[in-house]
């Protein structure tokens, strides 16, 4: 027993007998003070004060305040033992059910100016198939235009969609719990004919698969590259990190692809064929400069319609003007501040009547690339020319595509005078229907017949 006792000593730590020992600081009369505090946290969660709530270092200052003698680590073990922690249940998920979406922002770099994006996510439950687009603004236009394109893109809609507390899903609070719906969100689940369901406050767990793709995607996309020219390339390269990611072997679903369990969904998606149009409307008048303003920004129309009311179709991503009911062209939309957007082959006609006009505009500084270089190359001291040239493509509908492989082809006939009258000839010549010989008649037969015997007489 000796020995026993003494290789025990030798081997083993000390151990000491605490089960009796009294807390020197933590009184009962601090216990039930730091209760307190945590009830009143309570009842500002309850109302929905919860960013107001005291924090564990608000309630240790407060302590020391009131003449306490406590460290702030007993105060914060004290506080984590009488918190309950949560049990999750692990859920499974039927094949083109439940859909998750999301937003979180990113941070881009356009030609070297800092923008602050917002990425909408959207996440299959059963096949954690993701698919997610940049946008400027986190409002109702974008909010739906994410989901008018993630439907499009999938050729399908969920049964039901599951949202967090966000404002472009949520209208107001009902109670506690309950929640109403923005019309925005409304419409899309009318038209799309999806249900929907919204998370408890702060239980973003409730939706863990988006939760964590929004974080994944972002890292994934954004994390080595940040540096790009417009919006519309940085969508480009968050599509294709997306599909890679869709194509790699998920463990826990037996090493099979996103891609390959989201074909499995497809047959359950609702189908769809006509996408929902999602706009604002607005009004305004043509100025001086045949420009029309929305949200501070100038957009250009037809030089003609100086001083007319237009309409104006404002989507997430671009802005339509109407007059008369018929569409003025297309712009993309800005988000800058007081820019100008303008559209070259709208002030056609005044450039016409003052053609010295051109060189310095904006319009032309903001034309295609390819038709600033032609003016560059061929049209500096004839601008009336370029102007007659860019009228005669906008009447007959003639692309830029077209413009180039006439220019080219002059190239290699007179590459030192090329000038409108030449451009339009090759581009008219090139239109014309081919002469199809007809070899079907008589006289051509007869014509072939007597050129055979000629030539074995000849020979």
């Amino acid at each position: 027993m000796a020995k026993e006792l003494l290789e025990k000593g030798i081997s083993s730590k000390p151990s000491y007998n605490i089960s009796n020992r009294s807390r020197i600081k933590l009184s009962v009369e601090i216990e039930e003070r730091i209760k307190e505090f945590l009830l009143s946290n309570e009842k500002k969660n309850n109302s929905g004060l919860h960013k107001q709530k005291m924090k564990k270092i608000d309630i240790y200052e407060e302590l020391k305040a009131e003449g306490f003698v406590i460290g702030y680590t007993t105060v914060c073990n004290y506080i984590r033992a009488q918190e309950h922690k949560e049990s999750y249940v692990k859920q499974i998920y039927a094949p083109g059910h439940t859909c998750e979406f999301d937003w979180g922002d990113v941070k881009l770099y356009f030609n070297g100016k800092l923008q602050v994006l917002n990425l909408a996510v959207f996440t299959s439950a059963y096949s954690n198939y993701r698919w997610g687009k940049l946008f400027y603004k986190q409002d109702t236009l974008a909010f739906s235009q994410s989901h008018i394109d993630f439907f499009e893109h999938t050729k399908g809609v969920p049964k039901e969609l599951v949202y967090d507390n966000m404002r472009v899903a949520i209208k107001k609070f009902v109670g506690h719990k309950e929640k109403q719906a923005t019309d925005g969100l409304l419409e899309l689940s009318n038209y799309y004919k999806f249900g929907f369901r919204f998370c408890n406050i702060r239980r973003g767990n409730e939706k863990g698969h988006v939760e964590r793709s929004v974080e994944y995607i972002r890292r994934k996309s954004f994390s080595k590259k940040i540096n790009f020219t417009d919006i519309s390339e940085a969508n480009a390269h968050l599509e294709k990190i997306l599909e890679k990611l869709n194509t790699e072997p998920q463990q826990l679903s037996d090493n099979k692809t996103a891609n390959e369990l989201f074909t499995e969904e497809k047959e359950h998606l609702f189908s769809t064929n006509i996408p929902y149009i999602s706009f604002e409307t607005a009004y305004s008048k043509a100025d001086k400069y045949s420009t029309i303003i929305v949200n501070g920004n100038r957009y250009s129309v037809p030089d003609f319609l100086v001083g007319k009311l237009i309409s104006i179709r404002i989507f997430a991503e671009k802005i339509v003007p109407y007059y008369n009911n018929q569409t003025l062209g297309t712009h993309l939309r800005s988000y800058g501040a007081h820019t100008w957007t303008l559209d070259i082959n709208h002030y056609l006609t005044t450039l016409f009547r003052k053609p010295g006009a051109l060189k310095s505009s904006i319009a032309l500084a903001q034309s295609d690339e390819k038709i600033k270089t032609i003016y560059q190359e061929y049209f500096t001291t004839e601008n009336r020319d370029f102007i007659e040239l860019l009228q005669y493509c906008k009447n007959k509908n003639t692309s830029i595509e077209t413009l180039e492989k006439a220019i080219g082809k002059l190239q290699k006939i007179c590459p030192t005078n090329i000038n409108k009258d030449k451009i339009l000839a090759v581009i008219e010549k090139s239109e014309e229907p081919e002469i199809k010989q007809n070899t079907d008649n008589e006289i051509h037969q007869y014509s072939q017949e007597l050129l055979k015997q000629l030539t074995e007489i000849y020979n």
